[in-house]
C-alpha cells in the first residue's frame, strides 16, 4: 500500500504565517516601491501615457520620507477640511469687506439707500 505524497513541513505549519508577518513588518519598516509606465501608441504617435508609483510603507516611515499629502486632502483628513473651510471663510470675508468699502465710498446720489437709511 502506498501513501500520498505530502506537501513539506514549512507549507501546512504556523511557521509560514510568522514567516508572511515577519515580511509584512520588514516591508512596512523599510517600504517597497513598485513603479511601471504604460504607453498607447498608434502608428509611432504617442497617444496617452500613465505612470504608475506605489509605495507600502508605514504611515511613520512615509513621513520620515516627506511624504505627507493624505494630511491636506480634505477628502482624508478632518483638519485639512477644516483648514480648507477656514481659508474659504477668510477669503469671503476680505471679499464682503471689499465690497462694504466700495460701497461705503460710493457717493449717496449714485447709490441706492439701504433699509436703515430709507426708515430713519
Amino acid at each position: 500500500m502506498t501513501t500520498a505524497q505530502r506537501f513539506p513541513d514549512a507549507y501546512g505549519q504556523q511557521g509560514s504565517s510568522a514567516n508572511l508577518a515577519d515580511i509584512l513588518e520588514r516591508v512596512l519598516d523599510k517600504g517597497i516601491v513598485i513603479a511601471g509606465d504604460i504607453r498607447i501608441n498608434l502608428l509611432d504617435i504617442e497617444l496617452v501615457t500613465i505612470k504608475l508609483r506605489l509605495i507600502v510603507c508605514s504611515v511613520d516611515k512615509a513621513k520620515e520620507m516627506g511624504i505627507d499629502w493624505w494630511e491636506s486632502d480634505p477628502a482624508l483628513s478632518s483638519r485639512a477640511g477644516r483648514d480648507e473651510l477656514s481659508r474659504e471663510n477668510a477669503e469671503l470675508r476680505a471679499h464682503v469687506a471689499e465690497l462694504e468699502r466700495g460701497r461705503e465710498a460710493a457717493p449717496a446720489r449714485e447709490r441706492e439707500p439701504t433699509e436703515e437709511e430709507a426708515q430713519g
